[in-house]
């Protein structure tokens, strides 16, 4: 909806605008620039952004107040988002990811299981759309190495086709060969 301010300039009104995107601030820290004068202090913001159907973008940031961090934040997460494989409101397969001294790990759950995650995971898989998953950190509790570790771990993620065959070429190399009813069976559990 269009309307004129004071002085005549015409702009929307963003309180009616329906936002797309689910935006979440995960953490605000308060870090400091040391110059001859004292300490410069700003604030740097680590913000989530996705539209709940597998986009999610992670950013990070620094202004000189919260509102303008967290303003800046979004605009990189929006700049970086990534398509994630959701198959009926869980994972195809279980995954995990390490990055610097972050270890995550991510297993699919059954329907009604909820959401089990702690802090960063669970908003960043909350965010992408997610709704039933275990996860567990197995490293560093770091708040930003945390959340690009959940999100290396859901890209790691293969499409539930490519999953299966690749699990069927698996057992062709251990064995030799693979009985057509074995492979039916096999992907008749993943189905469940």
């Amino acid at each position: 909806m269009a309307y004129d301010d004071k002085r005549g300039r015409r702009g929307h009104d963003q309180s009616t605008e329906e936002k797309q995107f689910d935006e979440r601030v995960v953490n605000i820290d308060r870090v400091a620039r040391v110059v001859k004068g004292g300490r410069r202090f700003r604030f740097r913001a680590l913000v989530v952004v996705g539209d709940h159907k597998g986009k999610i973008g992670i950013g990070i940031s620094k202004g000189s107040d919260v509102t303008t961090a967290v303003s800046k934040a979004v605009e990189v997460a929006k700049k970086n988002f990534v398509n994630i494989g959701i198959i009926k409101g869980t994972l195809a397969h279980e995954a995990e990811a390490k990055v610097s001294g972050s270890h995550i790990l991510i297993k699919p759950a059954a329907p009604g299981t909820g959401l089990i995650a702690g802090g960063t995971v669970r908003t960043v898989l909350e965010v992408t759309g997610v709704s039933n998953a275990l996860s567990k950190s197995l490293g560093s509790s770091n708040k930003i190495n945390t959340a690009y570790a959940t999100l290396a771990a859901l890209q790691s993620i293969q499409p539930r086709s490519k999953w299966l065959t690749a699990q069927v070429e698996s057992k062709k190399s251990r064995t030799g060969t693979v009985d057509k009813s074995t492979v039916k069976t096999e992907i008749a559990g993943v189905k469940q």
